[in-house]
């Protein structure tokens, strides 16, 4: 495999938290059109393992490399950057509530750069056709079921065409239709080469849209299951 196909890279590396261990000595390489599940208990160190990769924790131990950029060496302002060639998709959606659906996503696309108006515009219609939700445009987020602020939040995510999608619990708070509607977006998405690593507890889901499985636990992440898992 070549190097321009993989999107992650962590070698060895170890996270801290206000100089206490979450977790240690994991390794992990992801590919393009990868889809992989990262499952585990509150507290065993998922939600810190995307703070990393999106550089709000600083990586001081090992050496990891996402979408290009090296976290062991970026500077304060490579950030935004690094930020731009990511898709992250909050557990808490972070919609702006005062402003229209394009009004979300303008706001994003100015505070990464975006400055052409009619570029600005065509790119929203874009990603939200890529959703379903082109007729929403004009809607406020609270006029929105869950599960169509939750399709508006990773059209945000996909506004800068990011080649790896962090989703944190998408499904969470979902009815069983909607949570399906969200799988089928997001295994479309990455059928279109981006890669997605979504934080999942939902079984139902995992064995409906069965993928591979990285399991966080006892400070370390790992293909293989906890023994005690059912």
């Amino acid at each position: 495999m070549t190097n321009s196909e993989e999107i992650l890279t962590l070698k060895e590396v170890s996270i801290y938290q206000s100089n206490r261990l979450i977790l240690n000595n994991i390794n992990l390489n992801v590919s393009k059109g990868k889809f992989i599940y990262l499952v585990g208990k509150t507290g065993s160190g998922k939600s810190s393992l995307f703070e990393t990769l999106y550089a709000d924790i600083p990586l001081k131990k090992g050496s990891a490399k996402i979408v290009g950029f090296n976290l062991s060496k970026i500077q304060e302002k490579e950030i935004p950057m690094l930020r731009r060639n990511l898709g992250i998709v909050f557990q808490k959606l972070q919609l702006l509530h005062d402003r229209t659906v394009n009004e979300n996503l303008l706001f994003v696309m100015k505070a990464t750069g975006w400055k052409d108006k009619e570029k600005i515009n065509n790119r929203i219609q874009e990603v939200l056709n890529d959703v379903k939700m082109s007729s929403k445009g004009e809607k406020m987020p609270y006029e929105l079921s869950g599960g169509e602020q939750q399709r508006i939040s990773i059209a945000r995510a996909l506004v800068n065409n990011p080649s790896l999608i962090l989703a944190d619990e998408p499904t969470r708070n979902l009815d069983p239709e909607a949570s399906e509607e969200i799988m089928c977006l997001l295994r479309k998405i990455c059928s279109q080469g981006k890669s997605v690593i979504m934080i999942c507890h939902d079984k139902y889901l995992m064995n409906q849209f069965p993928s591979k499985i990285i399991y966080c636990y006892n400070q370390t992440i790992s293909s293989d299951p906890p023994l005690n898992s059912h």
